[in-house]
C-alpha cells in the first residue's frame, strides 16, 4: 500500500501568514479538507502537481466562520460549514436558494465539515481526473487530452469544452450564489461571483496561488423578490449533482443559472428573459426551460455504460437540466 508523500502542515494564525506561505509555491490551502484529503490519499494529482505544503486555515483569527447581516447585505465567512448556512434562519427566510443548495451538499457528515469556501474552491469530479494512481494523465493535470471526449462521457458538458476539457463544475452553492448576484471576497479583491471561474483553466477557480476566499457577500433581495434551488442527482442523499439550478426572480428580474452542465457555472440567460415581467406559470416555466437549453452541444462516441458505442452518451442530461429549470422557476412563483 502507498503512503503519503510527505509534506509541511502549517496551521496559519492570520490570512497574511497563510497567503505568504501559499505564495512559496506547491502548496494547497484547506479548511474542511473533505475534498483535499480525498485527493491525497488517492494520488489523483501527479508528482509535479502533489502538495509540499498544507496550509490549514481554520486557525486563522478572527475567525472565517460567521453569518450576519449587514450594510444591506448577507455576509457570510469562507469557513462557514455548509450545516450551520443551511440551518440558518436568516438564510433559509431571506436568501432560500443559499440555503437550500447547502441543505442539498453531499451528506449530513460531509454538511458539518465541508465549508463554504471549500465548496466553490473543489476540484472537478470527472472519473479520468479523479482516478488514483493518476492514471490518467488528462489536460487538466497538464497532460496533453481530455479522455472524456471519446471516453465514458454521461455526465459531462452539454455546452462544448474549454481547452478541450469537457469535466464540469459540480459545486451546489455555486449556481445559488451566481443567481443571486453574490461577491466573492479574497484577501485581494472583490469578485463577481460569475467571474470567479477560471475559463482558461477548465475546473479552476481565477484565484492567485497566495489569494484566498475570505468572505461571501449576498445582496439582500428586494420585496417580492423569491429565489430557489433544484438538484437533480442519482443518489439524492449524497451525490453529486447531475445538474442542478439555482433562480432569483422578482420585480421584473431575473437570475438563473445552472450548473454541473458547462465547464463552469452556466448562467441561463435566455431562460430569464423567457420569466423577465413575466407571471410565474407552467407555461412560463415551460418555456424557461426550453431556452434554457438552446445551444446545447452534446458530447459523441462516448462509451456508454452498457458497453457500447452510442451516437452519444450525455444527450440525456439536455432533458434533465431543461426540467430542474422547469421545477426552478415554478418554486419562485
Amino acid at each position: 500500500m502507498k503512503t503519503l508523500h510527505k509534506f509541511t502542515h502549517i496551521d496559519a494564525k492570520s490570512i497574511a501568514e497563510a497567503s505568504a506561505a501559499l505564495a512559496k509555491g506547491k502548496a494547497w490551502a484547506f479548511a474542511g479538507g473533505t475534498d483535499v484529503i480525498t485527493t491525497l490519499r488517492y494520488f489523483v494529482v501527479g508528482e509535479t502537481l502533489y502538495p509540499a505544503t498544507l496550509v490549514n486555515l481554520k486557525t486563522i483569527t478572527p475567525s472565517l466562520d460567521y453569518i450576519k447581516e449587514e450594510g444591506g447585505m448577507l455576509k457570510v465567512g469562507a469557513l462557514t460549514r455548509l450545516y450551520d448556512i443551511a440551518g440558518n434562519a436568516t438564510v433559509k427566510t431571506k436568501y432560500t436558494a443559499l440555503a437550500q443548495a447547502a441543505a442539498k451538499t453531499a451528506s449530513p457528515h460531509i454538511r458539518e465539515m465541508g465549508t463554504i469556501g471549500g465548496n466553490i474552491c473543489q476540484f472537478n469530479r470527472c472519473w479520468y481526473f479523479r482516478k488514483e494512481e493518476n492514471r490518467f494523465n488528462c489536460i487538466r493535470k497538464g497532460g496533453n487530452m481530455c479522455y472524456g471526449m471519446a471516453g465514458d462521457n454521461r455526465y459531462h458538458s452539454i455546452f462544448g469544452a474549454l481547452k478541450a476539457c469537457v469535466a464540469v463544475n459540480v459545486s451546489d452553492t455555486a449556481p445559488a450564489l451566481v443567481a443571486m448576484n453574490a461577491k466573492i471576497v479574497t484577501n485581494k479583491r472583490t469578485l463577481d461571483a460569475e467571474k470567479f471561474w477560471d475559463l482558461a483553466i477548465p475546473g479552476s477557480t481565477v484565484l492567485a496561488a497566495d489569494e484566498i476566499v475570505t468572505e461571501i457577500q449576498v445582496p439582500t433581495p428586494a420585496s417580492g423578490v423569491k429565489s430557489a434551488f433544484t438538484k437533480f442527482a442519482i443518489r439524492s442523499s449524497i451525490d453529486f449533482p447531475i445538474v442542478n439550478c439555482a433562480a432569483m426572480i422578482g420585480a421584473g428580474d431575473a437570475r438563473i443559472c445552472l450548473n454541473a452542465v458547462y465547464n463552469t457555472p452556466y448562467r441561463a440567460t435566455a431562460a430569464e428573459t423567457a420569466v423577465k415581467g413575466k407571471t410565474i406559470d407552467a407555461t412560463v416555466a415551460a418555456a424557461a426551460g426550453a431556452a434554457a437549453v438552446q445551444g446545447a452541444q452534446v458530447l459523441p462516441n462516448g462509451w456508454a455504460s452498457a458497453g457500447t458505442y452510442e451516437t452519444s452518451t450525455n444527450r440525456w442530461k439536455v432533458q434533465v437540466a431543461n426540467g430542474v429549470t422547469k421545477q426552478t422557476v415554478l418554486a419562485c412563483k
